[in-house]
């Protein structure tokens, strides 16, 4: 099922401040799992509840296919919802709690009770929780409760699938396993499915697209190659990844950063003063030669080092660089870098 939400505005004032959503429009292709990825306030739930039917926009529409959903109740819409608190009835076991969606159908819509019995069971082998039909969530860890929700938002057998932070609450270690196996799950249901995030490893990881939303706009959506490889605006190249920048002038076929000139070939039109954006293995440590920096801090990370370096032609400017395990350096020591790539945003 195809979604497409389009010029979508809403205004919590009704007023015409700030929109949480500013004129958005998304298209979601039938079978494909697309991330909203943004910070807090950023508008990605505000969308996803508008899509869903949570939420009334002030303008815009809503399709599911070529069905104008817009006025059409979360029911009519046929969307599966997962909440980051589960959303689980303590009072009923596992299985009465997937069942619920099938067994509040009106008389003519509900399922005889041998297949909704079958429909649990067939479920619950899906999320791997086969044998656990009988317990309440209280009894299970928070993975297997959010497995549980899962399997709630299916057995309706929706058109969409939608998640709202669905692993926020869990631990680190849980949530990797858990994305592994909701992508796991995806590919074998074909769902189309939509979810929000503000972990970007999560959404690079999980999503066949990601859409980046800063108050209310969608800054980028694409791949997660290109989101981190080829960032379309200064905000996701902050926000995706690590990255630090440094104010530079293109003059010259090349870039200046101060009175030092960077190795790094202008592009053509590229002119004048901006920021050059760098993550922290696009600069390296050169003996050789190169842009003279002061070691600021250390630390081991793993395998390798990190360095805090600033840099005396810009008054202190920091970056933080990776560098070798057994590169032996200290703070307070100056040192040549060299930049391998960069990203000039103009202004």
């Amino acid at each position: 099922m195809q979604v497409r939400a389009q010029n979508i505005i809403k205004r919590f004032d009704g007023g015409p401040g700030n929109a949480a959503l500013d004129d958005v429009s998304l298209d979601v292709g039938s079978g494909e799992l697309v991330a909203l990825l943004g910070p807090s306030g950023s508008g990605k739930t505000t969308l996803l509840r508008v899509i869903a039917g949570l939420e009334q926009a002030n303008s815009g529409q809503v399709f599911f296919g070529d069905e104008d959903a817009s006025q059409k109740s979360v029911q009519e819409r046929r969307v599966g919802f997962v909440f980051q608190n589960y959303a689980l009835f303590k009072h009923m076991t596992i299985a009465e709690n997937i069942a619920f969606g099938l067994e509040v159908r009106t008389r003519g819509t509900r399922p005889p009770k041998a297949e909704i019995k079958r429909r649990v069971l067939e479920l619950l082998d899906l999320v791997q929780l086969s044998g656990l039909d009988k317990r309440r969530p209280a009894q299970l860890s928070g993975g297997q409760r959010q497995r549980v929700a899962l399997a709630r938002a299916l057995a309706v057998e929706p058109k969409v699938l939608l998640l709202d932070e669905p692993f926020g609450a869990l631990d680190a270690k849980v949530r990797r396993d858990l994305r592994r196996w909701l992508r796991e799950i995806h590919d074998r249901t074909g769902h189309t499915t939509i979810f929000v995030t503000h972990d970007q490893d999560e959404a690079l990881e999980l999503a066949d697209r990601v859409a980046v939303l800063s108050k209310g706009k969608i800054e980028q959506i694409g791949t997660p190659d290109d989101i981190y490889d080829h960032p379309a605006t200064p905000f996701v190249h902050d926000f995706i990844g690590e990255a630090s920048s440094l104010p530079v002038v293109a003059r010259d076929g090349s870039f200046w950063l101060g009175a030092e000139r960077i190795g790094l070939p202008v592009l053509g039109g590229q002119a004048g003063q901006g920021r050059l954006f760098v993550r922290p293995q696009d600069v390296v440590f050169d003996q050789a030669g190169g842009i003279p920096a002061e070691v600021v801090a250390v630390r081991r990370t793993g395998a390798a080092r990190r360095a805090e370096i600033a840099f005396p032609a810009l008054g202190g400017e920091r970056v933080e660089i990776n560098a070798p395990a057994a590169l032996n350096f200290q703070p307070g020591e100056t040192l040549p870098v060299r930049f391998m790539r960069g990203t000039f945003y103009p202004g």
